[in-house]
């Protein structure tokens, strides 16, 4: 290994950053009452069966959130996860332009970095202390 990189730490710091950040926006949607607004948001964008809508929503982001910050499942639940912030993009963040904030605020920013790091961590792999490499045996 040459001195300073090391490609799985990284990738187990990106899985648990990004499965923190999850957590961080289901947590308030399923504990803080946020479910009917989430609801009432997905119904003025015309999204069939809102409540129903915010329920899948809610759980894939604290759930698959707790997936990655654990290392289970990475990959498929970062596919659905990036397909979540695609979907954000195309419904949402598009027609607010690319910065988060400044010009254009709301726009695809934040939504693109999380589907690069996602895919990072689909063609990557979970990194170290991972539970899916202790059930591969491959954990170090």
């Amino acid at each position: 290994m040459e001195r300073g990189v090391n490609p799985d730490l990284g990738l187990a710091i990106l899985r648990v950053v990004v499965g923190v950040i999850f957590i961080a926006h289901g947590t308030p949607k399923l504990f803080a009452g946020g479910m009917e607004g989430t609801a009432g948001f997905f119904g003025s964008l015309g999204i069939p069966f809102p409540l129903v809508a915010a329920w899948l929503v809610a759980l894939l982001e604290f759930l698959g959130g707790l997936s990655l910050v654990g290392g289970l499942l990475v990959t498929p639940v970062s596919l659905l996860l990036a397909i979540h912030m695609l979907a954000g993009i195309v419904l949402v963040h598009a027609q607010n332009g690319f910065y988060v904030v400044g010009p254009g605020s709301g726009g695809i920013e934040f939504n693109l970095l999380l589907i690069a790091s996602l895919l990072v961590l689909v063609f990557g792999g979970p990194g170290i202390a991972a539970i899916d490499g202790r059930r591969a045996g491959t954990a170090t």
